[in-house]
């Protein structure tokens, strides 16, 4: 086990996918769907309680994360703070850190996951750093999540952000993870590439 005393994960794969020809989640890499190769990772650390959170088409992607606990966010529209609450009640009352990630990460390695365990102590928060933003994959004090309620209506990574403002998270920096699939665009980006299948 990764986490010293055992720690959840929590896997945001509720995104819309607005302009793709098909959901994000399942595009794929190496003939593995984003969504199940991002759960494969959360699973790889041995968490002790794994919740995959979907929104958009979830009755066509729940089948792929057969074994996790799903949490459907129905109010997915508004934002990953959406997403992050929903995970935030879902494990209220645990005391393990929580270690969440987001599926339009295609250069996320298990090496990375690591790091982030590695640099943990349960004083602080510890999130990765890409260009000039802190964001996900991020390993998250319980109490840090808990004020994941109160972050409704907060636009993208900057949920993430008001989970540590002030609490100096540590950081572990990995610049490829800047690279993220949400426009066609990106996808093509990626396939070019050679980080999405074509």
């Amino acid at each position: 086990m990764w986490g010293r005393g055992g720690h959840d994960a929590v896997v945001l794969a509720a995104d819309g996918s607005a302009g793709l020809e098909k959901p994000m989640q399942r595009l794929t890499i190496g003939g593995e769907t984003l969504l199940q190769r991002a759960v494969r990772l959360a699973k790889e650390t041995c968490p002790t309680r794994l919740l995959v959170v979907l929104g958009a088409h979830a009755e066509s992607l729940a089948p792929l994360v057969t074994g996790t606990t799903i949490v459907f966010n129905p109010t997915w529209e508004s934002g990953v703070a959406s997403s992050l609450a929903r995970a935030a009640t879902a494990l209220a009352g645990r005391a393990y850190p929580v270690l969440v990630t987001v599926v339009d990460q295609p250069c996320l390695a298990t090496d990375h996951l690591q790091k982030l365990f590695a640099a943990y102590d349960g004083s602080c928060d510890v999130v990765s750093a890409y260009g000039e933003a802190l964001g996900p994959p991020a390993l998250l004090r319980p109490q840090s999540l808990a004020l994941a309620g109160t972050l409704q209506g907060v636009p993208g990574d900057a949920a993430f952000r008001r989970l540590w403002a002030g609490a100096h998270p540590a950081a572990v920096r990995r610049d490829a993870l800047s690279r993220r699939i949400g426009t066609p665009e990106d996808v093509a980006d990626a396939i070019r590439a050679g980080l999405l299948d074509g």
